[in-house]
């Protein structure tokens, strides 16, 4: 019997653009009990945690380490500790999350020029490329996996711009790290964030990111030890970053060498995210790469085979979710509700102009396997045929198998 004391979340599979279910080794290491924060084992645990997340970023960077809070508190830590008043930044806007961006870096008091192009399609380099040397922007901050349109906008192009214009680059990897190619330093990326609640298969509440050389020297340019920590040596510098939570001049002092105290590490958190990257490189990158390719060209293949519309470009869509029209005459919401009430599943709609028109589903982290991709397209395929849709009997099913086949 569910009580107040003791409540019980219903069973979903989850299989809209994240969260996801997570990784059941990731659940079993949030099991384990607390240890102070300046344990021994503890501070063994961030070490390690950082040296699996360079892993994951694909990165020699040093300073690669967790923001305690949502993927939102990473984007937010990025920004705030790299922008000052005034300064420009150039953000390329193909979906809901390129205007996430716009909004964070204005709430930074940032002069923001955007490079925009319609939702279901990527900003192309030459687009960006003229932009930047149109603005000279100190930062030109990007998505890569846009989970609204389900886009995933090229970088490699753009890291090579940044470098070669002297701009600094900022990546929001959130939706894509860990099922789609990302190359930290190949590709000239000067910091990136993520969270774990897509391809990393764990829940949200921790952002990792990695911090390059360019982007630490910015950083610790406004350095600002707090008052009852700092020591003589330690010397004011420059602007003073705006959040003193999000401050990573300070946050990686506490996670270098100095363990200089910042917050209380949220070590539950730390535990799951451990786990993640764990859970991803004994899989090995590339393997869970192609895992979710597999998975997403199944379930692309299937919701085709029940003869729905794909939107925007598929040739550059992302591996772990794809977004459908919703049939003319289905009410999207009550199709996603039965969905949810009859079989347990959950898959989302859009935002914006894509509200109610689309329908985004998933196939990541733990979810991007065969029996969630079939289950899922199976109960669809029910739905749509109660909704009065002609639909081909194991369409679906049928189209699917034969990507695994």
């Amino acid at each position: 019997m569910t009580t107040a004391a003791n409540p019980q979340m219903p069973p979903r599979l989850l299989m809209g653009p994240g969260p996801i279910n997570a990784h059941p080794r990731v659940l079993q290491a949030m099991s384990m009990q607390l240890v102070g924060q300046f344990d021994p084992s503890m501070t063994a645990a961030m070490n390690e945690t950082m040296a699996l997340y360079r892993d994951v970023f694909r990165t020699d960077n040093e300073h690669t380490l967790l923001v305690d809070g949502t993927s939102r508190a990473g984007i937010e830590a990025a920004l705030v500790s790299l922008l000052e008043p005034g300064d420009r930044v150039l953000v390329p806007v193909f979906g809901r999350f390129g205007h996430l961006l716009v909004e964070i870096a204005e709430r930074c008091g940032a002069e923001v020029h955007t490079v925009e192009v319609p939702w279901g399609e990527v900003v192309p380099d030459d687009a960006v490329e003229d932009a930047v040397r149109r603005v000279r922007p100190r930062l030109v901050a990007a998505v890569q996996g846009d989970t609204s349109t389900t886009m995933c906008q090229p970088l490699a192009g753009i890291g090579e711009i940044c470098r070669r214009e002297g701009v600094l680059l900022y990546v929001d990897a959130t939706a894509s790290l860990g099922g789609n190619p990302f190359e930290t330093d190949a590709w000239g990326i000067d910091v990136a964030s993520a969270g774990l609640q897509k391809c990393l298969g764990g829940p949200s509440g921790s952002a990792p990111i990695t911090l390059g050389p360019r982007a630490v020297e910015v950083i610790e340019g406004r350095k600002h030890v707090e008052a009852g920590l700092r020591t003589d040596d330690d010397r004011s510098r420059g602007t003073r970053i705006a959040s003193n939570y999000l401050d990573l001049a300070q946050v990686m002092d506490y996670w270098g060498q100095r363990r200089l105290n910042h917050h209380t590490e949220a070590t539950t958190m730390l535990y799951g995210a451990r786990a993640c990257a764990q859970v991803l490189l004994d899989e090995g990158l590339e393997a869970s790469i192609e895992r979710h390719r597999l998975h997403g060209a199944a379930m692309l293949e299937g919701v085709r085979g029940l003869g729905l519309e794909v939107f925007g470009d598929v040739e550059h869509k992302m591996t772990n979710v794809v977004a459908v029209h919703i049939p003319d005459g289905v009410d999207g919401d009550a199709a996603r509700t039965a969905m949810l009430e009859d079989f347990g599943i959950e898959i989302g709609t859009s935002f914006g102009p894509l509200h109610g028109r689309v329908w985004r589903i998933g196939t990541m982290g733990w979810n991007a396997r065969r029996d969630a991709v079939l289950t899922t397209l199976a109960a669809l395929e029910a739905v749509l045929r109660a909704a009065g849709v002609p639909v081909t009997a194991g369409g679906g099913t049928g189209a699917a198998r034969e990507v695994y086949a």
